[in-house]
């Protein structure tokens, strides 16, 4: 189990798959750990290409300061990892948390990076988002790692994916209590207290982006995704049908069948990004739809209605 070092934090990391194809870096949400990638590792590795995965300072395997953690240290992790991976092309996604950190990374490390892929991410703290994050700090601070994930399961994902775990999900939480420390936790959460938007500086972001929002994400709605997509030059969004905050815990294949298709058409010349809207197939290998024209894609996805 290979480690970085980043001053005297350990940051856990692991690589797999060819060691010159073209890489994928993908960067954990706030209470996740890098073998919940495990699917992605393999749909990846068989498209050829590279996936490192990591657990950020204060998750999993790595280092858990109890105070201290800073986005900066964060985002000088990933740039560690980055640099393991060499010089061929290197695709970046980040989930929640973790696209914030990829978003930052871009930011001030875009020449290092071939295409960027924020999932349930955000530019801005709107009042609504700040005020569930400050609730949810105070949920970890008064009830413990275990009444957060109460709150966060129904928030993150659907009853679809709820339903048929209902009988697990005691041993879910379990996983999640074993590589989470309340305290890094509530350091990590901490982070945010001196956040400073993020928004004047999206068009420095000159490389290909693929944006991925849940149709129903209650935590990131699609307006938080819409100030990335208006502010990066070459950005798309692109629609998860179905799908809430936690898409990619909830559709692993068709999730990984994107990120795989959005890097194989950059590297083939075929990105071309136009601040487009499109839907996502409801399963993996399926065509993409551009939103149609005329509609708010602020709003619903129109779709037919059943036949009277």
């Amino acid at each position: 189990m290979p480690f970085l070092s980043h001053g005297s934090y350990r940051i856990r990391y692991e690589l797999d798959g060819p060691a010159n194809a073209p890489a994928y870096v993908l960067v954990n949400g706030l209470t996740q750990y890098a073998e919940l990638w495990a699917a992605y590792r393999d749909a990846l590795v068989a498209r050829q290409f590279r996936v490192a995965t990591f657990d950020l300072l204060g998750q999993g395997v790595s280092d858990k300061p109890a105070l201290f953690i800073s986005q900066d240290d964060q985002v000088a992790a990933l740039h560690l990892l980055v640099d393991e991976l060499g010089d061929g092309p290197i695709f970046l996604a980040g989930i929640s948390f973790g696209g914030l950190i990829a978003l930052r990374y871009a930011i001030e490390h875009g020449e290092r990076l071939a295409g960027l892929a924020p999932m349930s991410c955000f530019a801005e703290l709107p009042p609504q988002l700040f005020l569930l994050g400050n609730a949810l700090r105070t949920a970890l601070i008064l009830g413990g790692t275990s009444y957060l994930q109460d709150l966060l399961l129904p928030m993150n994902v659907s009853d679809q994916w709820l339903g048929p775990v209902s009988d697990k999900l005691d041993s879910v939480k379990r996983q999640g209590w074993l590589v989470n420390d309340v305290y890094a936790l509530q350091n990590l959460m901490e982070s945010f207290l001196d956040f400073r938007p993020l928004t004047s500086q999206l068009a420095s972001i000159t490389l290909p982006t693929m944006i991925l929002n849940g149709e129903f994400d209650f935590l990131t709605p699609r307006a938080v995704h819409e100030t990335l997509r208006a502010e990066i030059p070459n950005s798309a969004l692109v629609i998860i049908q179905r799908a809430y905050h936690a898409f990619t815990l909830e559709k692993p294949a068709l999730t990984a069948d994107l990120l795989a298709r959005f890097a194989e058409d950059v590297l083939a010349g075929r990105w071309h990004g136009n601040k487009a809207v499109w839907i996502a197939p409801e399963e993996a290998g399926g065509e993409l739809i551009a939103f149609p024209a005329g509609y708010d894609h602020l709003r619903a996805i129109p779709v037919q209605g059943p036949a009277t």
